[in-house]
C-alpha cells in the first residue's frame, strides 16, 4: 500500500524527527520486512539510528548504504525536506534555490543533491513506451554558428519519443522518454527506440534516412512531413523552456541526460492529483538507487 502525506502539513507532522525519517526509509527498503543481506536473516537489532544488526550472522547492515543518501553528513531529515521541496515546486528547482530553502552552507553541496535525486527519478524497471509513438530529435544548448539541423555544433542532440494517446478528436499527449544521442545515424537512433519503445509499435518519424531500418526491427512506421510531427515538437518546445526558465540554459552538456530525467519525471506525472505521490516515488526510487560520490559527480562536470 502506497503510504505518503498528501500536504505540507501532513509531511511537517509526519517527519517531524531524525527518526521518522529513518523508519519511513527502512520501510521502503524492506517493504515485505528486513531481509539481512548477507544471510536472508529476518531479524535485527537497532544498534544505533541508521545501523541495523542482523540476529542471525551478527553482521551490520546501514540502512542507507548503498542508496543515494551513502555517505551523507547531513541529517536524513534535511534530504527529506529537499525531496518534498523539489516535488512540490510545479517546475523544479535549480541549486541556488535548494541552498536558501534548506540553509545550506554551500551552494555546491546543493548542487550534488540535486543532480544525486535526479538519479532516483529514473525507475531502472520502467515500462517501454507503447501503441503510437512519434519519434524526433531536437538541438539543445547555447546560440551557435554555422551548420544548423541535425548536425549543428556546440548544440546537443536529444532524441524525443511521445506517446500519441489520442482518442477520436480528443487530444492527449502519453508518456515520453527523453536522451542525449551522439548523432542521428542509423545506429544512434534505432538504439534509442529500442531502449524506449516497446516491439510492435507504431511509430511515426520524419522522413530522415537514419529511420529508413525501424520496419526491419519489428516495428510498424509511418513516415510524416516534418512540420506534422506535431506532439514532439511540443514536448520540444516545452522542455526547452524549462531548461530556460528553471536552470537559465545552464545545464551543461556533461549533465543534460539528468535534467532530461528530471523533466520526464515530472511530465509523465504532471496529472497527478497529489504532489505527495511524487514525493513518495523519489524517496522509493532513492533506496534503490545506488550511490554516486562528489569525486564521479565533479569529474562528469
Amino acid at each position: 500500500m502506497e503510504d505518503y502525506p498528501k500536504n505540507i502539513i501532513e509531511f511537517r507532522d509526519r517527519f517531524s524527527s531524525e527518526e521518522d525519517c529513518i523508519l519511513y526509509l527502512k520501510q521502503l527498503r524492506w517493504p515485505s520486512g528486513f531481509s539481512c543481506p548477507n544471510c536472508n536473516g529476518k531479524s535485527f537489532w537497532q544498534t544505533e539510528k541508521l545501523l541495523l544488526k542482523c540476529k542471525v550472522c551478527k553482521k551490520r547492515i546501514s540502512i542507507i548504504a548503498g542508496t543515494i543518501f551513502h555517505g551523507t553528513h547531513k541529517p536524513i531529515r534535511f534530504w527529506f525536506e529537499a525531496m518534498w521541496y523539489i516535488t512540490s515546486q510545479k517546475y523544479g528547482t535549480n541549486a541556488l534555490g535548494l541552498q536558501r530553502i534548506l540553509g545550506l552552507g554551500s551552494y555546491h553541496t546543493a548542487w550534488e543533491w540535486l543532480h544525486k535525486l535526479r538519479r532516483a527519478m529514473v525507475c531502472p524497471n520502467r515500462n517501454k513506451l507503447s501503441g503510437i509513438v512519434e519519434i524526433d530529435e531536437t538541438m539543445v544548448g547555447g546560440e551557435g554558428h554555422g551548420k544548423r539541423g541535425r548536425g549543428a555544433e556546440k548544440k546537443t542532440l536529444v532524441a524525443i519519443a511521445v506517446e500519441d494517446k489520442k482518442q477520436g478528436e480528443i487530444k492527449s499527449i502519453g508518456r515520453i522518454r527523453l536522451a542525449v544521442i551522439p548523432d542521428a545515424s542509423s545506429k544512434s537512433l534505432l538504439k534509442f527506440i529500442s531502449e524506449n519503445v516497446e516491439e510492435g509499435s507504431h511509430i511515426r518519424t520524419d522522413g530522415w534516412k537514419g529511420y529508413n531500418k525501424i520496419i526491419k526491427n519489428n516495428y510498424q512506421h509511418t513516415v510524416l512531413k516534418s512540420n506534422d510531427l506535431i506532439i514532439c515538437h511540443l514536448v520540444a518546445s516545452l522542455m526547452k523552456r524549462w531548461l530556460l526558465g528553471t536552470y537559465q540554459g545552464a545545464a551543461s552538456k556533461q549533465h543534460l541526460d539528468y535534467y532530461l530525467d528530471e523533466y520526464t519525471f515530472r511530465f509523465n506525472r504532471r496529472k497527478s492529483a497529489s504532489r505527495g505521490k511524487l514525493f513518495y516515488r523519489i524517496v522509493q526510487q532513492a533506496v534503490i538507487t545506488p550511490p554516486v560520490n562528489s569525486k564521479d559527480l565533479k569529474s562528469e562536470g
